[in-house]
This record gives C-alpha cells, structure tokens and sequence, in this order.
C-alpha cells in the first residue's frame, strides 16, 4: 500500500503545485512540496499535528486529493505499478465529479503554525494565558464540559517558552463552544507570522465572523444570541449600546 497521500492545488494562472504528506511510526508526520513534477523537493518532518488534521486544512485551502503515492528518500514520485511518474502521467483530478452527499460535522479541525519573532510569541503566550484566563472566569469555577478540552493544555505548554511550533487538533460538539471561540479570538488578533487556520468537516475554512457561521453555532446547540456576552468579552462582538442604561445617565442633564 502507498504511503503518501498526494494533493495537488490549481493556480490561477494555471501552474499547480503539489503537497505530499505521511504518518510515521514514531508519531511524526512528512510532508513533502514542490511544482507538480516528477519530483517534490520539499521536506519537513514534524511532531505535533495529525494527518487528518493537516490533510483537511489543506483541502480548505484549495488542494485537491490526487491519489496514494510511494515517494523515494530524494523525493521521486511513485505510483502504484510504476517505476516513476512525470507530470504528464500525473493523474489530473476529475473536473466533472459525481455531487457527494456533505457528511455530517462531527467536528472542527485547527492548526497552527507559529513562526513569529520572539516578541511575538511571547505576545501570543500572554494572550493564551489572559484568553483562558478570561474564559475560566466565564465559567465560575465550575466544572463544564468545555473544561475537559485538551486544548486548554496543550497551548498553555506550547507557548510557555515561546519558542516556534506547530499544533494541531479536534473540536467536537461535546467539547462546547469555548474552545472554538478562544481559537476565533486568537485568530482574530492576526499576530505577524502566525497561522492559524479552523476548518469543518467538509473543509470549509470558518472566518471570525460570528454572524456567518450560524452552521456551526449551531452544530454546537446554540446561538449568536445565547453566546453574545461571552463573544463580547473575547472581543468577537462589538458590545450592543444599552439604550436603557443610556437614558438613565442623562436624567440629571433635564431641566
């Protein structure tokens, strides 16, 4: 069995460009990049992240899946049955596919790629830890099920030394809303040389934008309304002007 999955991504200018990616035994991902050809010269090996999770990040950017490929140590590009494989014998993605029914969310895939200078991350560690800060006080000091997230830990450990990474993960319905919405606040903060991408089931990239992703409020059994105050907090929402409060203020100033 190939080892590679291989994705491809179209250019508007017509080129493409190729994405190889693969699971290794130690728990590490390869991936491997290059312009469509025989060869992908890229290399990174890289713990951290899953493939699932990259694989769906990268259809949300446009690459579509070629098929499985072995691909030798100097990056050779091997099909199935062939000794090798140049770009006309690359097999092009069906332009006339059968429609799919979408399968249901299950859950949101995230990665980031932080590759910031060291004051911007250590900038992005602080504001992790006000983030959650912000969100524990949100939740009283009571236990929630958005509390057993993984995440929480994982991004505390991550940045305490600010140094570069790469992470990865899931966000399932059961999990809540907080951890989808503390990923929107960082993202929204758009620090300089720092990724962060969150993605549905079906590959779609979801925005900061709050008020267009009602599909996926919904997926976690709420509403903009019902999450407002706390988008609000996070700095997703304009806070709404309190008319009644308003008017109160300017009792005095009647004469």
């Amino acid at each position: 069995m190939a080892a590679w999955n291989l994705y491809r991504h179209r250019n508007s200018d017509g080129s493409s460009k190729d994405w190889a990616v693969r699971s290794n035994s130690d728990g590490s991902i390869t991936t491997r990049w290059g312009k469509t050809a025989d060869r992908l010269p890229g290399v990174s090996n890289r713990y951290g992240l899953k493939q699932l999770d990259i694989e769906r990040q990268k259809q949300a950017k446009g690459y579509v899946l070629v098929g499985a490929v072995d691909i030798d140590v100097n990056g050779n590009v091997l099909f199935p049955g062939k000794t090798s494989a140049t770009p006309s014998q690359l097999p092009e993605p069906d332009s006339n596919p059968e429609p799919m029914p979408a399968p249901p969310v299950e859950a949101l895939y995230w990665t980031i790629d932080c590759r910031g200078k060291q004051e911007v991350r250590v900038d992005l560690g602080l504001e992790v830890r006000r983030l959650i800060g912000v969100i524990q006080a949100l939740s009283d000091g009571h236990a929630t099920p958005e509390l057993e997230w993984n995440g929480w830990q994982q991004w505390l450990d991550t940045t305490l030394n600010a140094e570069t990474f790469e992470l990865s993960g899931q966000i399932k319905s059961a999990h809540g809303v907080l951890p989808w919405l503390f990923l929107l606040a960082l993202k929204a903060k758009s620090f300089k040389g720092v990724d962060i991408d969150i993605a549905t089931e079906t590959a779609r990239d979801l925005t900061v934008d709050l008020k267009v992703e009602q599909e996926v409020l919904a997926f976690f059994g709420t509403d903009l309304d019902s999450i407002r105050e706390t988008a609000e907090v996070l700095g997703l929402l304009k806070p709404r002007l309190n008319l009644a409060s308003a008017m109160s203020n300017t009792d005095d100033c009647w004469f």
